[in-house]
């Protein structure tokens, strides 16, 4: 069963709607969340309370950060990195944080005409700010889901900024939200925050839920109140046996090697293969400066052991220098059984299960001949 998470955007979407309406949903993930919070170096800057309130007569969660510090928090891209790069926070959580706020900083520098390191921001970078971020990242891995939202309400008028008055939605946001159904539903406002398209633009939701059956709901309300709507975001959980593809995170190392052996390479790249954390290492050859023949390595490991893994390349390999970042997959789910004394793969497609015999646990046969009719024997037991 996997699970599928809808957002129906109503009264809008910023960062406390979404963790109100996912704490409703999901009140066990409460205490990780704080974890997290505390492990990002934010508890001493803002308590967290998730309250019951009611919005145009419905019942909803609505969560609040208060800051417990006259500390000023820092407000340079920059130094959030560095903040949140040197904090305690799990990789996963830390990753997600990041990649938020690498959205909200290129949509800043783009209405900004500045680098995006340069980028200063104002409302985003308060401490709640950042606790919402945070928050959001902690809930989105934890919920390990798939994603689709309606469409949105855009709003209208005029917000007052430190930049001074700017249109609804505003220029940051309206960046954020290329690519998304918005509409006019007549109550102005401000009805999405930077942060909560911030937050759409890393979950690529898409426009629709899978087919699959309700098994849990939850709403979160905002702080302000619009006539004739409720401001509240409801989350609609489903379950699907269809839908098997997941996401996950990945880091991707790559280099190139130009002045190695063959016979060296391939010892290295076995080392590599066995490092803890490295999901597949591949090699091609590649026509480099001067003409020289040269080896391009790209490398998939968990992003926990990213550093490990390179500290690994440096020791393996003559190269000076990798490059690496931090990317999306998505995978079928799959199942690993043994038959008959063989280890089968089933891997969960959408268009139904396909079924392989694990490739080491044929290598033993002698002819190619003998392990294609053990694979065909394997499987074809595995389907009956």
């Amino acid at each position: 069963m996997s699970r599928h998470l809808h957002l129906d955007v109503l009264g809008g979407i910023s960062g406390d709607m979404f963790l109100a309406a996912m704490l409703d949903t999901f009140p066990h993930f409460a205490p990780i969340l704080r974890q997290d919070i505390s492990d990002a170096g934010l508890d001493f800057a803002v308590g967290l309370t998730v309250a019951t309130v009611k919005k145009a007569g419905f019942r909803a969660s609505q969560v609040t950060f208060k800051i417990e510090t006259d500390a000023p928090p820092t407000h340079n891209w920059y130094d959030i990195k560095k903040f949140i790069n040197g904090s305690d926070l799990r990789d996963e959580v830390k990753v997600i944080t990041l990649d938020i706020f690498t959205y909200l900083a290129s949509a800043e520098a783009q209405c900004h005409s500045v680098k995006i390191d340069a980028v200063h921001f104002h409302e985003v970078a308060d401490w709640d700010s950042l606790a919402d971020i945070v928050g959001a990242a902690s809930i989105i891995d934890q919920a390990a889901a798939t994603w689709s939202v309606s469409a949105l309400p855009l709003g209208s008028g005029r917000v007052k900024t430190q930049h001074g008055w700017i249109p609804v939605p505003a220029p940051a946001t309206t960046l954020l939200l290329h690519g998304f159904e918005g509409y006019d539903d007549g109550v102005s406002g401000e009805r999405i925050t930077p942060t909560g398209a911030a937050i759409l633009k890393y979950l690529e939701p898409a426009k629709a839920a899978p087919p699959g059956s309700v098994c849990n709901t939850g709403m979160g309300a905002g702080q302000k109140d619009f006539p004739n709507v409720a401001n509240i975001l409801r989350v609609l959980e489903t379950t699907s046996t269809v839908d098997d593809i997941q996401q996950d995170m990945v880091s991707e190392i790559a280099f190139e090697i130009d002045d190695m052996t063959g016979e060296e390479l391939a010892i290295s790249v076995e080392y590599l293969r066995e490092t803890e954390g490295v999901i597949d290492v591949g090699c091609r050859q590649e026509l480099g400066k001067k003409g020289r023949n040269r080896t391009a390595l790209r490398i998939l490991a968990l992003p926990a052991h990213q550093d490990s893994v390179i500290r690994a390349c440096f020791i393996q390999t003559s190269t000076l220098g990798v490059r690496f970042s931090t990317v999306r997959r998505k995978i079928l789910r799959r199942t690993s059984e043994t038959h008959a004394g063989w280890p089968i793969k089933t891997a969960n497609r959408p268009t139904g299960n396909t079924i392989k015999v694990e490739s080491d646990a044929l290598a033993p046969l002698l002819s190619l001949a003998e392990r294609r009719k053990q694979a065909r024997e394997s499987e074809g037991l595995r389907d009956a």
